[in-house]
């Protein structure tokens, strides 16, 4: 078990042929690497149809017709037994075109956290993301590592349609919508890296353990 654990994991049942195990608060980045160094250590086991890694959790899918019954204390095993993944040295560079018509919000959450837009531009770029789990969309990564002076609620209304390419703020996490889609977050810019394509192998440039750097443009 990742030494700073801070206490057991909880177990849920999710119907009678998934479980979920949940780490009690906070999320740690050490944390999340023994989740997902379980998630690949279950690989290609016989019960398992499929294997989910979230943010400070993990769920197993079994396959029909398998006696999940002894899982509960296998996975509670298993994560007293599992080691924390290596840091991974890959960092990734997405560049970003701030405000204007590509960030719309930026002038409301320069406001909300008591900024200038450019103080927040170059807080948003200084910092260095980590993937902590995919999710939501294909190629939606969730950013942790923010500047805590940039968290920000999500808004009251979301929008019904959020470009691809957007670079949004919700809560203390960073993320670019990999494609269209219905969105809450504040969006404060654009990228035009394609984060999200079936035709490539792999389909998304991140991963889970990846580090991104957000590289300014041209104001939009």
């Amino acid at each position: 078990m990742p030494s700073d654990s801070p206490s057991s994991p909880l177990i849920h049942w999710l119907g009678g042929q998934a479980l979920t195990l949940e780490l009690p608060p906070p999320a740690t980045l050490h944390l999340q690497r023994g989740i997902w160094r379980l998630a690949e250590q279950l690989q290609g086991h016989a019960d398992l149809r499929e294997i989910i890694p979230g943010m400070n959790n993990l769920t197993l899918e079994f396959h029909p017709g398998t006696n999940p019954a002894g899982w509960p204390a296998r996975l509670r095993r298993l994560w007293r037994q599992v080691d924390a993944l290596a840091e991974t040295s890959r960092e990734v560079e997405i560049p970003v075109r701030y405000g204007g018509a590509s960030g719309p919000d930026l002038e409301t959450v320069a406001r909300r956290c008591g900024l200038d837009p450019a103080d927040v531009i170059s807080r948003h770029a200084a910092s260095r993301y980590t993937v902590f789990f995919m999710g939501f969309l294909p190629g939606f990564a969730y950013l942790g590592g923010m500047d805590p002076a940039l968290a920000m609620p999500r808004r009251d209304t979301p929008r019904p349609c959020v470009p691809a390419g957007s670079v949004a703020i919700g809560g203390d996490q960073t993320a670019v919508y990999p494609a269209a889609s219905p969105g809450g977050w504040h969006i404060i810019g654009r990228s035009d890296m394609r984060l999200f394509d079936p035709a490539r192998q792999p389909p998304c440039p991140l991963r889970p353990g990846d580090r991104v750097r957000f590289i300014p443009m041209e104001l939009g």
